[in-house]
C-alpha cells in the first residue's frame, strides 16, 4: 500500500548553504561600477515568491514560495515592450535632452522619468514599477506580456485583478540603518544597492504593519539600541518583519538582531505591547552572519506563542516566521479556487502537492481528493503543514520533508502513480530533473502555479517535449503596482 511505503520513507533534509551577499562600495562614482559589485538581487520590503524559508535580503534580498521580491527587478523574458526610463539619479549633468560628447557629436538621452505616483520614494525604491499607472492599464500590460510569453503553448484567459489594489501585503519587511547623525532609519534597499531608502508608509503594505515599524524605530533611542552597521559589523537591530493574519487579525513581530544578547528585551517588549496591544506574538531572530539572508537559524519567542494563524479557503493555517505564506490572501483564494477548478478532482485521486510549503494547496485539495501527499524541503514549513492538517481535522494528507523531485522518482521506481500533481515552484521556476520526476509519476493532469511567467514558459517547453501539453492559463494579479503576477496553467498528458 502507498501509505506503508510512504511511512517508511526516511526524510532527507538538504541544508542549503547561504551564499554571501556583496555590499556595494559606497565610494563608487558611477552606477555601472555599483551594479558590477552588487551581483545579488535587490532586497526590499515588497517581495514576491518564495523567500520565506530563508528570507534572503535579495525576493525580498528570496531569492526567492514565494523570496526575487515582488517589487524587485522583473524578468519577463522579452523586454522589448518594457518602458525604458532613466531616473536621473546618476546623472552628472543637468536635465538636457542631449549631451555633447568629447568628439563634439550629439548623443541622444532618454527623458528622465518623473514621479507621478502618490508614493514619494517611487523612483528610488524601485519596488512598485507600475504604481504611477491606472490599475486598468497595469492589468493590460500584464495581460499582453502573458499572451506574448504563453502564446506558443496555450490560450491565456483574461487576467483576474483586485477590486482594491492597495495595502494588500500581509507581510512587511523593513531594513534598519542610521543616518549620518546616528538617527535610526527604516525602509528598503535602493535598487541594486545596500543604501537604505527611508520609508514611512507604503501604498501596497499593510498599514498597521507600517505603523508598528514606525513605533519600533521611535523606541530605539530611548532603549539605547543601535541599528546594525554593515560596514563595521557593530549594532544590534538589522531588520523587522511583520506578518498579519488577514482574517484573524493576529500580528507577529520578528526582530532580527545581529546578536542573541538583547539588553532590556523584556522592557522593550512590554513597551511595544503597550503601544500596540493588537500584537499577538513577538519573536527574536538571531542573524549574525555576513550574508544577504534576512533571517537566521536561531529564534527566541519573546511574547506569545511564536506563530500566528489565518483562515484561507475556509481552512485555518499556522504561520511561523520562516514559513512561506502568500502575501496577498484575497487573491490567493482566487488563485487556489482556479487551481482546483483546473484540477477537476472527483474524490478518488491520488494527488501530490510538490513545493507544498505549509500545506495550503494540499489541504484545500484534500476535500476533493482521495489522498494527498505534500513534499517540501523546508523543515519549519513541513512542521507547520503537519500541524495545519491536524488543526483542520484532515485525515487524508501526509507531509514529508524531502526534495520533491527525488521523492517522486523513488515513488515511481516503486511502482506508485499519481493522478494529479500540483507544483508551485519559486520564481526561478522548476528544473528539467524535477519535470522528469513528474513525468515518471504519469499523472493525467499537472496544475502548474507560477509566480515567474518567463520561467513558466521555459518549463512548458520542457513539458511539451516530454509529452504534456498546456491547455489553458489564467493570470491572477497577486502583486498590484508591480510588474509581477501569478499564473495558473493546466497541463494534460498526451
Amino acid at each position: 500500500m502507498i501509505e506503508n511505503r510512504l511511512k517508511a520513507e526516511r526524510p532527507r533534509v538538504v541544508t542549503e548553504k547561504a551564499t554571501k551577499g556583496k555590499r556595494d562600495d559606497k565610494a563608487a562614482k558611477d552606477s555601472s561600477s555599483r551594479q558590477e559589485k552588487n551581483k545579488a538581487p535587490n532586497a526590499g520590503r515588497k517581495m514576491g515568491r518564495k523567500t520565506d524559508s530563508g528570507e534572503k535580503a535579495s525576493d525580498q534580498k528570496k531569492g526567492p514560495k514565494k523570496e526575487q521580491r515582488a517589487g524587485g527587478k522583473g524578468n519577463w523574458g522579452n523586454d522589448s515592450q518594457k518602458p525604458k526610463y532613466d531616473t536621473g539619479r546618476n546623472r552628472a549633468s543637468g536635465g538636457n535632452s542631449n549631451l555633447q560628447s568629447r568628439e563634439g557629436i550629439k548623443v541622444d538621452r532618454q527623458p528622465v522619468r518623473k514621479n507621478t505616483s502618490a508614493c514619494p520614494v517611487f523612483l528610488r525604491c524601485g519596488g512598485c514599477q507600475l504604481l504611477d499607472m491606472p490599475y486598468e492599464k497595469q492589468l493590460k500590460i500584464k495581460q499582453a506580456k502573458l499572451e506574448e510569453l504563453l502564446k506558443p503553448y496555450c490560450k491565456v484567459q483574461p487576467i483576474i485583478g483586485m477590486k482594491d489594489p492597495l495595502h494588500y501585503r500581509n507581510k512587511v519587511h523593513a531594513v534598519f540603518d542610521h543616518d549620518k547623525k546616528g538617527n535610526p532609519v527604516s525602509g528598503v534597499y535602493e535598487a541594486n544597492t545596500h543604501r537604505v531608502v527611508p520609508v514611512e508608509s507604503c501604498l501596497i503594505e499593510d498599514q498597521k504593519a507600517d505603523e508598528i515599524i514606525g513605533t519600533i524605530r521611535g523606541m530605539l533611542k530611548s532603549f539605547k539600541i543601535k541599528t546594525y552597521d554593515e560596514d563595521t559589523g557593530y549594532g544590534l537591530l538589522r531588520h523587522v518583519l511583520i506578518r498579519r493574519g488577514f482574517t484573524t487579525g493576529e500580528i507577529m513581530v520578528v526582530l532580527v538582531t545581529a546578536s542573541p544578547v538583547f539588553p532590556s528585551k523584556n522592557n522593550f517588549v512590554r513597551a511595544l505591547r503597550e503601544k500596540h496591544p493588537e500584537i499577538t506574538t513577538i519573536v527574536q531572530n538571531v542573524n549574525g552572519r555576513d550574508t544577504s539572508m534576512v533571517l537566521g537559524d536561531r529564534e527566541n519567542v519573546l511574547y506569545g506563542k511564536g506563530y500566528i494563524e489565518d483562515i484561507l479557503c475556509g481552512f485555518r493555517f499556522r504561520i511561523s516566521s520562516k514559513s512561506f505564506y502568500q502575501v496577498n490572501p484575497v487573491q490567493t483564494e482566487v488563485l487556489y479556487r482556479k487551481a482546483m477548478e483546473l484540477a477537476a478532482l472527483k474524490g478518488k485521486e491520488t494527488v501530490i502537492d510538490a513545493y507544498c510549503g505549509i500545506g495550503t494547496i494540499g489541504i484545500v485539495a484534500s476535500q476533493e481528493a482521495g489522498q494527498v501527499i505534500g513534499v517540501e524541503l523546508n523543515r519549519d514549513a513541513v512542521r507547520d503543514a503537519a500541524q495545519n492538517a491536524k488543526i483542520n481535522g484532515i485525515k487524508n494528507v501526509q507531509f514529508y520533508c524531502n526534495d520533491a523531485g527525488a521523492f517522486m522518482s523513488r515513488m515511481a521506481d516503486n511502482g506508485e502513480h499519481a493522478d494529479v500533481v500540483f507544483m508551485d515552484p519559486p520564481r526561478s521556476g522548476s528544473t528539467e530533473e524535477f519535470i522528469q520526476a513528474v513525468v515518471k509519476m504519469k499523472p493525467e493532469k499537472v496544475v502548474y502555479v507560477s509566480c515567474g511567467p518567463d520561467t513558466l514558459a521555459r518549463d512548458l517547453a520542457v513539458f511539451r517535449k516530454m509529452g504534456y501539453e498546456a491547455k489553458v492559463a489564467w493570470g491572477v494579479d497577486m502583486f498590484p503596482g508591480t510588474e509581477h503576477c501569478e499564473v495558473c496553467v493546466k497541463l494534460c498528458r498526451k
